[in-house]
């Protein structure tokens, strides 16, 4: 396992938020495109502009069941002089051979169905008697139990105008138009938009593969009885829930023991399914912090390996002081080794991970972070902020009042909180306190 990321060259120096992002950011590089079919393209981000091949809809075709006519034949019709018409059979979606509505004709027509020749209008079938000889009709016959009824007399008890109920040809998008733009991600409608005009596949940056492991032997999968001295794993649900949130698929990997050998052999494994590796925990300066001393220099039999060249580093910010950063392997992955306290790993992964994924997919710069307004406090009682750190507080954001509110204490193990919090509270490197009525920034999490 090897790496190309430069090590810091100050150490004990104090790095502050914007510093390590960037260092992040500059590292990371979007993802090589592919050419996917249509649902495996789902959540990625196009790059290149799509045009329309054929107008949408490619025909003119009715908007209700009903009857397609002449308008001069339903002038003046109502339900005591309805309009009498031939009816002279069916057209329904996908037809090919269409009949001509002549004077004095009507054609049972469905819903997106063409419209056929000498038609000018469709009048719904609730305006007819539904071809039966009686009162207004509340549907059609099924062509297959009466296909009769595509023939006969049908009464008209309503006028229509010119184009009515008709859509027309390009209505929704005509030939050589925009379908979607570079940089468009692709939901559920751009996905039924492409498949409207016929592409099969589109070329996309793939969504990022990000394997997410948490280190610690004293953590217990959930479900399993814990032991003395032990805590079920919540880190490494919480940041591949995370991974996912921000448009990548995500692999969690299970709590690694705290042996070194143990967790780089899991690395390694990791690395053929990896376009961004997260760890959580081992990074700070205990006896025992695994992930800072498996991605150090080790030795292999006679000949010195580099097993890692990831920057242990410490930030003016809290919680989530200890953060590491580098790329691993072959391919120079990237590496983002946050802390192990779970409020902790999780704004660290909103601050840093997050920006990272959404780079590799390709996004604008404007684009990769949580969106952020201006919000004024709400609490009981000023809040209190350490000197020369940049402070990141749960809270929950009323946008109708403009208002952000408290959630919780700041301890970083506080995971309750953070599941009531919907938003960041952001007190500056320059401040200490904030009195309610304050105004600060606000990072929106929904």
């Amino acid at each position: 396992m090897s790496s190309s990321a430069p090590q810091d060259t100050a150490p004990h120096r104090l790095w502050s938020v914007d510093e390590h992002l960037a260092d992040v950011l500059a590292t990371v590089r979007p993802l090589e495109p592919l050419e996917l079919q249509l649902l495996d393209a789902q959540g990625c981000v196009l790059v290149e502009d799509v045009t329309v091949p054929v107008a949408l809809p490619p025909f003119d075709n009715s908007s209700m069941d009903g009857y397609a006519v002449r308008v001069a034949d339903v002038q003046g019709a109502s339900e005591e002089f309805p309009a009498v018409l031939a009816v002279i059979g069916d057209v329904a979606a996908g037809s090919g051979e269409l009949p001509t509505v002549g004077p004095g004709q009507a054609a049972r027509i469905m819903t997106g169905a063409p419209l056929p020749p000498g038609a000018e209008a469709v009048v719904p079938v609730e305006w007819t008697d539904g071809g039966t000889g009686g009162g207004a009709a509340a549907g059609m016959t099924p062509a297959s139990a009466a296909p009769e009824g595509a023939g006969g007399e049908v009464r008209v008890h309503r006028a229509a105008e010119a184009r009515a109920h008709v859509r027309s040809r390009g209505s929704d998008v005509q030939a050589g138009d925009l379908a979607l733009a570079a940089g468009t991600v692709l939901g559920p409608p751009q996905i039924a938009l492409l498949a409207a005009i016929g592409r099969g596949t589109v070329r996309v940056r793939p969504r990022p593969r990000v394997v997410v492991l948490s280190t610690g032997s004293e953590l217990v999968q959930p479900g399993e009885a814990l032991a003395a001295g032990t805590i079920y794993d919540s880190n490494s649900f919480a940041l591949a829930a995370a991974a996912r949130d921000a448009g990548a698929i995500a692999y969690r990997v299970g709590a690694v023991a705290d042996d070194a050998e143990t967790l780089r052999a899991v690395i390694e494994d990791q690395l053929i399914r990896a376009d961004l590796l997260v760890t959580t925990g081992g990074v700070s300066v205990g006896a025992y912090d695994v992930v800072k001393e498996a991605l150090t220099s080790v030795s292999a039999g006679d000949e010195a390996v580099e097993a890692g060249r990831v920057d242990f580093r410490k930030l003016a910010m809290q919680p989530g002081k200890p953060q590491g950063f580098g790329t691993v392997g072959p391919d120079h992955t990237p590496l983002l080794a946050l802390p192990g306290n779970p409020v902790s790993s999780y704004v660290s992964f909103e601050l840093f991970v997050r920006p990272a994924i959404r780079t590799l997919m390709g996004l604008p710069a404007s684009e990769v972070s949580r969106p952020s307004v201006r919000a004024v406090l709400k609490a009981d009682r000023p809040i209190g902020s350490p000197a020369a750190r940049r402070q990141f507080l749960r809270g929950t954001y009323d946008p109708e009042s403009g208002t952000v509110s408290p959630v919780g204490g700041s301890g970083s193990h506080l995971i309750a909180a953070l599941a009531h919090a919907d938003s960041l509270m952001v007190v500056p490197e320059d401040v200490t306190s904030v009195e309610p009525g304050a105004e600060l920034e606000v990072i929106l999490l929904g």
